[in-house]
């Protein structure tokens, strides 16, 4: 197994939107980070040691089933993996961060090996989501964990479709998921800049759904249209820190939502596997909302920075 092969099996560039879980949920250092990364690639070549008979099938050219990868050392990986997650865990955060990394670490395994084609796999996957969020282990963090948690339930059923292509239901399921979500990042108090704030957004949102439902708007629209929310909503407030957060909320809608709709108006599996790649990296911008939130919008910043990178490498190594 080389390293290219290693890239693929654990899927790379998707790691990039994992440390932003723990910052969102208020992580102070980087080793909560380092733990969540490490459980997260476990997962990943879990995943792909699980379905190897599967992907023989439908995914041929994974590494597993190409012959690039055995099984054993998928497995073995994932294992490793798991241990370095939860030791650095133990060392960095004593037993209260421990408490937190082994029911993830359990969560992981269970969903990977019984739980991803049953009922509940959708909610596992969630939860497991949700735990590195409260992994970070700040003040505070119920609100980001809630966010992420809806996010990845409604990419989860979104990705049944990425083979066969998608369902109504799971469509409507990934769409109500992303206004959930939205809604959440966006009304952290109730006051009326907020609610012109999310307004907004959700013009913002439905405009740029809209069009692309009839062609494919540049992603630098996306962004631009994301900027331009933000000044209009921090000229309403007053307040810089308000007007980087919406903006990041738009950036959010507009591209976990945008792809959403346009595999809604062409739900054939190649338009499905976007939009949960864009599900996967879209969950960046929306973990930088929540670290500016906080009041750290440097932060803030780099994590959304992290975005344009991991498109880039996406191209290389498909995150899903």
């Amino acid at each position: 197994m080389n390293l290219k092969d290693l890239a693929e099996l654990v899927r790379a560039p998707a790691a990039l939107s994992v440390p932003g879980d723990t910052m969102a949920g208020g992580a102070r250092g980087p080793a909560p980070a380092v733990s969540s990364v490490c459980l997260y690639w476990a997962g990943m070549a879990l995943n792909d040691y699980a379905d190897r008979a599967l992907d023989a099938k439908e995914r041929p050219e994974r590494p597993i089933p190409s012959g690039r990868v055995a099984p054993w050392e998928a497995l073995a990986l994932a294992a490793g993996l798991t241990g370095a997650g939860l030791a650095v865990a133990a060392v960095t955060g004593g037993r209260r961060r421990l408490a937190v990394a082994v029911p993830l670490a359990v969560t992981v395994w269970a969903y990977d090996l019984k739980l991803k084609d049953t009922p509940v796999g959708p909610a596992a996957m969630a939860a497991a989501r949700g735990l590195d969020v409260l992994l970070g282990g700040g003040p505070g963090a119920l609100p980001a964990a809630a966010a992420i948690t809806a996010h990845t339930y409604g990419l989860t059923m979104l990705s049944r479709g990425e083979v066969d292509g998608g369902g109504p239901a799971q469509l409507a399921i990934a769409l109500a998921a992303t206004a959930t979500v939205t809604a959440i990042a966006a009304l952290p108090h109730r006051d009326r800049a907020a609610i012109v704030g999310l307004g907004l957004v959700a013009a913002y949102t439905g405009v740029v759904g809209g069009a692309q439902l009839h062609a494919s708007a540049p992603p630098g629209a996306v962004t631009a249209g994301a900027g331009v929310l933000g000044l209009i909503t921090g000229l309403v407030r007053r307040d810089r820190s308000a007007g980087a957060r919406v903006g990041l909320v738009a950036a959010y809608a507009g591209l976990v939502g945008g792809a959403q709709l346009r595999a809604a108006a062409n739900p054939d599996a190649a338009t499905v596997r976007a939009a949960v790649g864009a599900g996967v990296l879209g969950l960046i911008p929306l973990q930088a909302a929540f670290t500016a939130r906080r009041g750290h919008p440097a932060a803030a910043a780099a994590l959304a920075a992290v975005h344009p990178l991991a498109r880039l490498l996406a191209r290389k190594v498909s995150p899903t």
